[in-house]
């Protein structure tokens, strides 16, 4: 490692920053720096023991792989008490018991597979927002290649898909040793392809992909608008369908939504098992802050779990973020914090609310459907038109309590009785239309 100490550091940072929560890393990793590197082993000093010995207990295997994505010649770490001072050439010192040793083949993610052995099943929480995934990723499991190709599942961000996907790819590793798994995302594929056409290595790529036994590709939606890429996914597909090889995708939407996607790829999407991951119910919530709680050896009371699970309204890892404040807090205090200092500390942690505009409702749902924001507002009764109005004053009536007459002012000045009309229309159509209600599920997760 030729690279000075402080450049190693300041660059392990960047990668440990991505790794954990923003509060837990100005919590614990200000004012900390590498005393020395010697025969792979670093020393990371640290302002005080406590900061040690909480670093060295919680965040040792993630500093420990920041390090070596820096340099492989790197063993263990070493977290030390220590002052800064940049005119001392000897530092004090105060080092803690044997150092850490890790097993890194059982944590680093493998190059091979790109799976990281964290996201496993032991660890995902089940319930009603997601148990019809976990289910057929079950069967996706048992059979592969045979039920459910391919597996697509869908959902907002930050709910778990990732998860889920490369927990199915880790447990197939293991009961299918012979099998060769690999996960990407659809950016990372885009950019192999790319790169492979410009040092015409195409057949290079071709057989690379053609090779595995279970492809798994995240955040499909970055495809939009990207043609070559599809067409080389789309003949992929083929491939590997053809032959047995299990596919799983995962996109923030349905791709029957995803604009810029060609219909030959959504229509190989939809001949598989397609699933959605809602966002979670309370129930799941607070099941969720419970697990990540007893990993962390932090036990609340039932009335702070509840509070954080209906205070902090956005997906998983929101809610894992403000739990991560409260057992920040906990640990620096040394004592349990009361409901109004959990209650302070959650709304300073929470994104505030996004409040949305007539403006940008008609916006949001005119792109959605492909169509001119300002037909929403004329008295055209194009069936393309009027099914998007119908849907926007739908959602300002429920999801807003805007009144009949104000929605029927702000939407070209229609009488409040089409108003009625076009809510009571959505309301009975959603009883027996499953696109329909799927249409505002995504909308709805936009806003």
């Amino acid at each position: 490692m030729q690279n000075n100490n402080k450049d190693i550091w300041e660059q392990a940072l960047e990668n440990i920053e991505k790794q954990v929560s923003r509060a837990n890393f100005n919590t614990w990793f200000k004012d900390t720096f590498i005393v020395k590197i010697s025969d792979g082993i670093v020393q990371v000093g640290v302002p005080n023991s406590f900061v040690r010995d909480w670093l060295n207990n919680k965040f040792y295997k993630d500093t420990l792989k920041a390090l070596r994505d820096i340099s492989e010649e790197v063993r263990s770490i070493e977290f030390i008490v220590s002052k800064n001072d940049k005119n001392k050439k000897v530092v004090s010192q105060i080092k803690i018991g044997p150092t850490n040793q890790l097993p890194l083949s059982d944590y680093y993610i493998n190059k091979e597979d790109n799976l990281n052995p964290r996201y496993t099943f032991d660890n995902f929480v089940i319930g009603p927002f997601n148990e019809l995934a976990h289910a057929a990723s079950q069967a996706v499991i048992r059979q592969p290649g045979i039920i459910y190709n391919p597996l697509f599942i869908y959902g907002n961000t930050g709910n778990g898909k990732t998860h889920l996907l490369q927990a199915v790819g880790n447990t197939i590793k293991t009961l299918y040793p012979e099998k060769k798994v690999f996960y990407l995302t659809s950016e990372k594929f885009t950019i192999e392809y790319i790169s492979s056409v410009q040092s015409n290595k195409v057949n290079l790529f071709k057989d690379k992909y053609r090779k595995y036994d279970v492809l798994i590709m995240d955040d499909i939606q970055f495809l939009s608008g990207k043609d070559r890429t599809q067409e080389e996914l789309f003949h992929l597909f083929n491939t590997l369908y053809d032959n047995n090889k299990q596919i799983i995708f995962s996109s923030d939407k349905h791709p029957n939504f995803i604009s810029g996607l060609e219909e030959r790829l959504k229509s190989r999407f939809n001949q598989g098992m397609m699933v959605d991951i809602s966002p979670p119910d309370h129930e799941s919530r607070v099941a969720i802050l419970k697990v990540k709680a007893e990993k962390n050896n932090i036990r609340l009371d039932k009335e702070i779990y509840d509070y954080v699970a209906k205070s902090v309204d956005g997906n998983i890892r929101e809610i894992e973020g403000a739990l991560n404040s409260i057992i920040c807090q906990t640990q620096l205090k040394g004592k349990n914090l009361s409901f109004n200092e959990i209650r302070d500390l959650v709304k300073n942690s929470s994104k505030p609310k996004k409040l949305v505009s007539v403006n940008e409702l008609i916006k949001i749902i005119s792109d959605f459907f492909n169509v001119e924001e300002a037909s929403i507002c004329d008295k055209t009764r194009k069936k393309e038109v009027v099914r998007p109005r119908q849907i926007i004053m739908y959602i300002m009536r429920e999801d807003f309590n805007i009144s009949y007459p104000t929605i029927g002012e702000k939407l070209g000045g229609r009488d409040h009785t089409t108003v009625i009309h076009s809510c009571e229309k959505i309301k009975n159509d959603l009883k027996i239309d499953n696109t329909l209600s799927q249409q505002l599920n995504q909308i709805r997760s936009m806003l």
